[in-house]
C-alpha cells in the first residue's frame, strides 16, 4: 500500500510541476532531499551501531539484568507471556530505558531486538502476540522523562531554554502512554472473548 501512496504522490508532484512551471525547483528539491536522506541514514548507522555495542556491553556486564529486574513489576503487570529475568525482557528494558531518556535512536535498534526475541517464541508467527502489541503502543507513546532529541534540535534552533519543556512532556507523554495502554488492553480482551465465544459455539455445532 504504502508503494502505491508514495508513487502517487511522485506521479502527482510530477504533473503539477510540468503545469505550474515550477520543474527546476522539482529537481532541486529531489537533489536536495536525496543528499539529506544520505546524511540522515549516515548518522542514523552511526548511532545505531554505538547504542547496539553499549547494548553488548551492558549486557555482558550484567546491567541489563540489573534493570530488567528495577522493571519486574512493570513486566508483571503489562507483560503476561514475558519472563522478567529472560534476554526478551533485558532488551525490553534497555529500550524503554532509553525511549524514558529521550534517546529514540538508541531506542531503535533496542526496540528491534526486543521485537526479534519475542517474535522468535511466538508460537504463530503470523499473527502478533498481546505482549508485542502492547511494546509497540509503549514505543509509539514516546513516553519521556528528560526530552534529550527534542532540547538539542531546540538548542540548534536558538533556544534560550531548551529544556523548559519538561513539564509539558512529561504530562502529553504520560497521558499518551495511559491511553494506549488501556486502549490495547482493552481491545485485547474483547478479542479474547470474542475468540472464547467462536469456540465454544463450534463445540456446541460438533456435540
Amino acid at each position: 500500500m504504502m508503494n502505491y501512496i508514495w508513487g502517487g504522490m511522485m506521479i502527482f508532484s510530477f504533473i503539477s510541476a510540468i503545469f505550474t512551471g515550477n520543474m527546476q525547483p522539482l529537481s532541486d528539491a529531489v537533489m536536495n532531499s536525496a543528499l539529506d536522506a544520505i546524511n540522515l541514514i549516515i548518522r542514523l548507522t552511526g548511532m545505531m551501531c554505538l547504542w547496539s555495542g553499549i547494548m553488548r556491553i551492558a549486557e555482558k556486564s550484567g546491567l541489563t539484568v540489573y534493570i530488567s529486574r528495577c522493571l519486574g513489576f512493570l513486566f508483571s503487570r503489562l507483560y503476561k507471556n514475558v519472563d522478567k529475568n529472560s534476554k526478551t525482557a533485558e532488551a525490553m528494558s534497555m529500550n524503554i530505558t532509553a525511549n524514558l531518556l529521550g534517546l529514540g535512536n538508541a531506542a531503535t535498534p533496542l526496540g528491534l531486538e526486543a521485537m526479534r526475541r519475542m517474535q522468535e517464541e511466538n508460537g504463530d508467527k503470523t499473527r502478533a502476540t498481546d505482549d508485542m502489541i502492547v511494546f509497540v503502543v509503549m514505543n509509539s507513546s514516546a513516553m519521556r522523562l528528560i526530552p534529550t532529541t527534542v532540547a538539542a534540535l531546540r538548542t540548534q534552533a536558538g533556544s534560550a531554554s531548551p529544556m523548559e519543556i519538561m513539564p509539558a512532556t512529561w504530562v502529553s507523554t504520560g497521558l499518551s502512554l495511559l491511553a494506549g495502554i488501556f486502549a490495547a488492553k482493552t481491545i485485547s480482551a474483547i478479542m479474547s472473548q470474542k475468540s472464547s465465544g467462536i469456540i465454544k459455539l463450534k463445540r456446541g455445532v460438533k456435540v
